[in-house]
């Protein structure tokens, strides 16, 4: 919805993370543009509070208050109190909270018919079927913020969508792009977070040392362009100055470039694409030349195809994907599983589900449990030599 009002009123979820605190750096510097009006932290109150005193915010939540915690002061405690937070009356509300627990939440806001501005690919991964059914109901709007959907967002803007041949999202490879295969069983978790171009939270950057991370954004982009998976290409491209391009079908080739930095789609996410001043470096082309692109890699990275089976199944399979992932990845860092036994915990688990076909919020959290226990099951007791 467009309120008659100077400024754009945001409502903020994941307020407390690496987007979200970057969120907030965009919203201090256009303090004539944006009004942050809500916000919504998983477990950090102090931090939350600290937000809620700088931008004089009324309205907050902490989903996982700790029994018998003093809470800051105008905080509601729990996922209700998120949810409905995440319907207030706004002109955008940012979804920053990581995995599956953003869902609920960016349904409220759906239902509540707000522009939604997403960083969290998991929800469209988990429930895209049924969040496209909701928006188109309700009248909401879907931007991305993840830097490679942003990138084709501008890049399709004003563009005949019968036009498009190809999109193609590019990776930067992560940390392991070049090393040798068989040491990714030594793999540690402190490698896996040591992401060369791009800082992001923990989950987030060791499903790119996977490229579980970019699999899910081929999901993603099925959803937010109405792409058939076979129109959905990956290219590795170690230096991240190339977000993603679009191949037309004259031959036209249109890509969106820029310094690594996460301000700058969060930025045109919140104004409704539109560009405001200073909000990243400048990039010269003639300082980052020359540019590389590489094929994946199918058995360095595995992921990527084991995403695209999952999508092109569809039904629940990308629910299981994602949230088989989300469990092995937080055994691989617990040292309950081998990096190089994510991905095969992970294509387990959807040989093992038997799909019943139901998109509702309950089929869909179901599904979401069957993974996440599959994983745990499959772990449980394990011990990894670091």
């Amino acid at each position: 919805m467009t309120l008659p009002t100077s400024r754009r009123r945001v409502v903020l979820l994941g307020a407390t993370g690496s987007i979200g605190s970057q969120a907030c750096d965009v919203i201090a510097r256009f303090p004539n543009r944006f009004e942050l009006v809500g916000a919504v932290a998983g477990s950090d109150g102090a931090a939350l509070a600290a937000i809620a005193a700088r931008f004089g915010v009324a309205r907050t939540a902490l989903v996982h208050a700790e029994p018998g915690a003093a809470l800051p002061a105008g905080c509601a405690a729990g996922m209700e109190a998120a949810c409905e937070i995440a319907a207030m009356e706004a002109d955008v509300v940012c979804v920053a909270i990581t995995g599956a627990a953003a869902i609920r939440p960016t349904l409220a806001a759906i239902d509540a018919g707000a522009t939604i501005a997403t960083a969290t690919k998991e929800v469209l991964v988990m429930a895209g079927e049924l969040v496209k059914a909701r928006a188109a109901t309700a009248g909401a709007r879907i931007v991305p913020i993840d830097s490679e959907h942003s990138a084709l967002w501008q890049c399709l803007r004003g563009e005949d969508p019968a036009s498009v041949s190809r999109l193609v999202l590019t990776a930067s490879g992560g940390p392991f792009l070049r090393r040798p295969l068989d040491t990714f069983a030594s793999i540690t978790p402190a490698e896996a977070l040591a992401h060369p171009t791009w800082n992001m939270g923990p989950k987030v950057t060791i499903d790119s040392a996977t490229m579980m991370n970019k699999g899910l954004e081929v999901i993603e982009a099925h959803f937010l362009f109405d792409a058939p998976y076979a129109s959905i290409d990956v290219a590795i491209h170690p230096t991240s100055i190339v977000h993603s391009w679009v191949e037309f079908q004259d031959g036209a080739v249109v890509a969106q470039m820029g310094i690594p930095d996460m301000r700058v789609p969060i930025a045109l996410a919140l104004a409704d694409g539109e560009r405001l001043p200073g909000v990243g470096p400048h990039l010269d082309l003639r300082d980052v030349s020359p540019l590389e692109f590489l094929p994946v890699d199918g058995a360095r990275f595995p992921a990527v195809a084991l995403a695209r089976s999952a999508g092109e199944r569809g039904g629940l399979a990308p629910c299981v994907f994602n949230a088989a992932n989300e469990e092995a990845v937080t055994a691989f860092t617990a040292g309950q599983c081998r990096f190089d036994e994510i991905v095969p915990l992970v294509s387990e688990a959807l040989s093992a589900f038997h799909d019943h076909g139901a998109s509702s919020l309950d089929a869909v959290l179901a599904a979401d449990a069957w993974g996440r226990e599959f994983v745990r099951t499959n772990t449980v007791g394990a011990t990894v030599a670091r």
